[in-house]
C-alpha cells in the first residue's frame, strides 16, 4: 500500500522482489550485508580499545602530573632530592630537572 503512494519504495519493493527471486544474488547481498557488519564491529571494537587505552593513558598522566606537584613542593620546602625521589618515585633527573626550573 505505501509502495503503491511512493515511487521510491515502489522501486525498492520491485528490487527487493528481483533479488529474493535470484539465488545467486541473494548470496551476493548477504554477504554484502555480513561484510559491512563485520566491519562495524571491527571499528566498534578499535573504538572501544582506543577509548580503554586513552583513559589509562589519562590515568598516567594524571598521576605524573600529581608527582611533579608533590615534588616542586617539596623542592619548595627544602627536601633533599633522594627524598624526593622516594616520595614520588620520579628519578632523579626528572626531579633535578625540576629544581632547575
Amino acid at each position: 500500500m505505501i509502495a503503491e503512494r511512493n515511487p521510491q519504495v515502489e522501486r525498492a519493493v520491485v528490487k527487493l522482489r528481483v533479488l529474493s527471486s535470484d539465488e545467486r544474488a541473494r548470496d551476493m547481498l548477504e554477504r554484502r550485508e555480513k561484510a559491512q557488519r563485520d566491519f562495524a564491529m571491527l571499528v566498534d571494537d578499535a573504538e572501544k580499545r582506543g577509548r580503554t587505552e586513552g583513559r589509562t593513558e589519562g590515568r598516567i598522566e594524571g598521576r605524573t602530573e600529581e608527582r611533579i606537584a608533590v615534588a616542586r613542593n617539596a623542592i619548595k620546602m627544602g627536601m633533599k632530592i633522594d627524598a624526593i625521589v622516594d616520595l614520588t618515585g620520579l628519578s632523579r633527573e626528572e626531579i633535578e630537572s625540576l629544581s632547575a626550573r
